[in-house]
């Protein structure tokens, strides 16, 4: 057991032993989620963690070694605190308060906190409080600009399926883990669909625009395969690997192309934005919208 000088006055200052995976409160919390839900909640503990252990940044997993099953409520309070004290935004503030409750409750499935202590550390209320939306709308201009940028590349499978990616996204408002995830199997080029699986596990149908089929198609020409992950990764020489690329990449690729085109910032969930916006515009509905773009809730 490795003391430490505790950030939170009260909390306990001993690093926990290292424990199986199976009984660490922190890889059975984790093990609930995939994907981007997981990578975020696996960045709100780290943060917690950084908090608890007095460091900037804190290393990997470092929340494996927090005694989690020995935070009461008057710890939670002050991280509360804490965490006002650091993010500005209210929705932050409430995620990581959210990683927190989750965390002690799986401490108390497993039997290392009792159900009293469980309840008192998380009868915390969340922060109350609004922020405009971070992000903008794409305008049509800009997306010519983006497929522009993409179709000069030189290196010809690259533009190609960045192209058909700023089509596809553009034209259905996927979620970037759900394009990477989209299945060649899964596309009705003659009806235009693409079934996904969104948030949750749940599936739905999309409609690629006919402004984006070119694009798409031209990148499934050079995919030459009727099953598996229609985004791709590209090695340096030009060829097509058989593994789709993570919601990561397609960031980072949306990103390098927006510099290509001399655009401001923009992120992969403006085209969501984008789309929602153009397709209530056009005298859509919001639960038509809702029910195309896979939220849970019209609001």
């Amino acid at each position: 057991m490795t003391e430490i000088e505790p950030a939170i006055p009260g909390l306990p200052s001993a690093l926990a032993p290292v424990r199986r995976k199976d009984e660490s409160p922190y890889w059975v919390y984790l093990a609930r989620f995939a994907g981007e839900s997981r990578r975020t909640m696996h960045g709100c503990l780290n943060r917690i963690a950084a908090i608890i252990l007095q460091v900037p940044f804190a290393p990997p997993d470092s929340g494996a070694q927090i005694p989690w099953e020995q935070i009461r409520y008057p710890h939670v309070v002050l991280l509360r605190t804490e965490f006002i004290e650091r993010w500005e935004s209210p929705s932050h503030v409430n995620k990581h308060l959210s990683a927190l409750r989750g965390i002690l409750k799986e401490c108390w499935r497993l039997g290392l906190m009792s159900a009293e202590d469980y309840q008192r550390a998380c009868d915390v209320a969340n922060v109350k409080g609004h922020r405009e939306a971070a992000g903008r709308s794409i305008h049509s201009d800009e997306i010519s600009a983006l497929l522009a940028a993409c179709l000069a590349d030189e290196s010809v499978p690259h533009g190609v399926r960045d192209a058909a990616l700023v089509a596809v996204l553009q034209s259905t408002g996927l979620r970037r883990a759900e394009a990477a995830t989209a299945l060649i199997e899964r596309y009705d080029h003659g009806e235009r669909t693409l079934r996904v699986i969104g948030k949750g596990d749940k599936e739905r149908t999309v409609y690629v625009h006919q402004t984006a089929v070119p694009y798409l198609d031209r990148w499934l020409v050079v995919v030459s395969g009727r099953r598996g992950p229609i985004f791709r990764g590209i090695d340096r020489w030009g060829n097509v690997s058989a593994g789709p690329l993570s919601a990561r990449a397609i960031g980072y690729i949306l990103n390098e192309r927006r510099g290509q085109a001399g655009l401001p910032r923009l992120s992969t969930h403006d085209f969501r934005r984008t789309f929602i916006g153009d397709f209530i515009d056009a005298g859509g509905d919001l639960l038509q919208a809702q029910k195309l773009a896979g939220h849970a809730s019209a609001t």
